[in-house]
């Protein structure tokens, strides 16, 4: 079957688990990235998701690994840059989800997962799931 393959959303759960090698879900993670970049998988994320895992990786494991993301990951990202409108449609589902454990980022990331039709997230985190979407690596609820 050819044509191009869908997009594949990059969440920083997925992310920081791929890259950090004491996380929990990392052998997984790392197996699924190495996969996906071996296959030349088109990934999406958010300025948002960029944001939050650059800051993980600077305060956990030091700025060497903010180099390596800088020189390594994020060409190979195709950042979705969070404007006023995509801003506001997120904050609006985090007051109107009344949720503590959903982050503006997450609602950031589930909007741009809607509006481009991405099915799949790179991510372990189970609010994925919640949302209707697929995780790699697989996970069930």
């Amino acid at each position: 079957m050819g044509g191009a393959l869908a997009l594949i959303f990059a969440d920083t759960s997925g992310l920081y688990a791929a890259l950090v090698a004491a996380d929990q879900q990392h052998v997984d993670a790392r197996t699924a990235w190495l996969d996906l970049l071996a296959r030349r998988q088109r990934l999406v994320t958010t300025s948002y998701v960029v944001h939050e895992t650059v800051s993980l990786l600077q305060a956990r494991i030091g700025i060497s690994a903010v180099l390596s993301w800088r020189t390594d990951i994020e060409p190979v990202l195709d950042i979705v840059w969070v404007d006023a409108t995509l801003h506001r449609l997120a904050m609006a589902a985090v007051v109107a989800s009344g949720r503590r454990d959903l982050s503006l980022t997450d609602w950031v990331s589930f909007e741009v997962m809607r509006q481009s039709r991405i099915r799949v997230a790179l991510a372990v985190d189970r609010h994925f799931l919640e949302q209707g979407f697929e995780l790699l690596p697989k996970r069930s609820g």
